[in-house]
Order: structure tokens, then sequence, then C-alpha cells
């Protein structure tokens, strides 16, 4: 009898080739990369500190829905070999929730401690956003070997549970955004894929 070849073999392959590691680096790094040239080259429209904002939120969620599928599609389709990347995917969130608050405090409140602060007492979105990182920081910090043996396997992915958290607060963060100009499309979409990634966890859960 003929030997099925295994699922997801020729993904996993390519995945665990030697150079996938360093070109997912520079494909995840274009996008701070071009934004970055795009407000030096003043291609960011009437508003750029806006624009700049807007967009490293946008590619932080975008990372978010990205590292939160990451383990659906190896036991859905065989795909094995991602977990290689999903460590640094998982940073590359962290990166750019970081360059979102970084953007927003440096443009937008112009490092003012105190404004901040206030802004965030007086706004319930960038309340969420910023519980958001927040509850990142941790994961962020716990992501390497040394942390996992620290810890010890369970508390570790006990705490790295607060993905789900920090996700329904990510999209209720973007949903209060774009509350102001009644723009909610875009939320929709993002609600729609991580509430389907978070309920096949939920049913796997159940099921097992």
């Amino acid at each position: 009898m003929q030997r099925r070849p295994p699922a997801g073999g020729p993904v996993n392959r390519v995945i665990s080739h030697g150079a996938a590691k360093p070109v997912a680096f520079v494909l995840a790094s274009l996008p701070f990369v071009w934004l970055v040239f795009a407000a030096f080259a003043d291609r960011l429209g009437a508003n750029p500190a806006e624009a700049l904002i807007r967009s490293l939120g946008d590619w932080t969620l975008r990372f978010l829905v990205l590292v939160l599928a990451i383990t659906p599609l190896r036991v859905s389709l065989g795909w094995s070999a991602l977990l290689r990347l999903r460590r640094m995917v998982g940073l590359f969130v962290f990166f750019y929730a970081c360059m979102h608050l970084l953007a927003y405090a440096w443009f937008d409140m112009e490092f003012d401690v105190v404004g901040i602060a206030a802004d965030v007492a007086k706004r319930p979105f960038i309340l969420v956003g910023f519980l958001s990182w927040l509850l990142l920081l941790p994961l962020a910090a716990t992501s390497f070997n040394r942390a996992i043996r620290t810890l010890g396997a369970r508390r570790w992915q006990l705490l790295h549970r607060a993905v789900y958290v920090i996700a329904g607060l990510a999209v209720l963060h973007f949903f209060w955004m774009r509350a102001g100009k009644n723009d909610f499309a875009e939320v929709a979409v993002y609600a729609a894929i991580l509430g389907s990634l978070l309920a096949w966890r939920l049913w796997r859960r159940l099921k097992s």
C-alpha cells in the first residue's frame, strides 16, 4: 500500500529551511521600514502623525491575528513547522504595539507624561489600548526558553493565555477609536477573524 504524504509536507519543508526565519523577519519588518520612509518622504497624507499612529496600530492588530492563527493552521493543516515562527511573530506584535504607543506619546502628546496620564484617564479607548500594551509586557518578557524553564511550562502557558484578553481589548480599542467616525466595517472584519480563532480554541478545549 502506498503511503500518503504527510499533511502540510511542502509547507513544513519551506518553513523548516534555514532561510525561513530571516526571510520572515525581513517581511515582518517591511511595514515599519515603509512607514519610516513614508514619514520622512512626506507620503503619509495631510495628517502624517495620525496616519503613522493608526498604521502602527493596524499592524499590531494584524500581527496579533497572525500569531493567534498559527495554532489553528498547525493543527488543522499539519503545518507543524509554524511553531518555529510563533515566538518571532509574537515579539513583532509587541514591537508594533510599542511603536504605536511611542508614536502616540511623541506626535500626539510630545512626551507630556502628565498629559498622557490625563488622556488615559479621560478617553476609554486610550485606556483600553494602554492596558493591552501592559498585558503584552510580561508576555514579551517571558517569551524566551529561560523564562519557560524558570516559570515551568504550566505557569508559562497560563500566563500566555492573556493573549486572548489582549485580543479582546485590542478589538475594543479599535472599535472605540472608529466610533467617532461611525466607521465599523474594518472593526467587524477583525472582530470576526479573532472571534473565529478564539472560538476554535474553545471548541478544541471542550472537545478534548
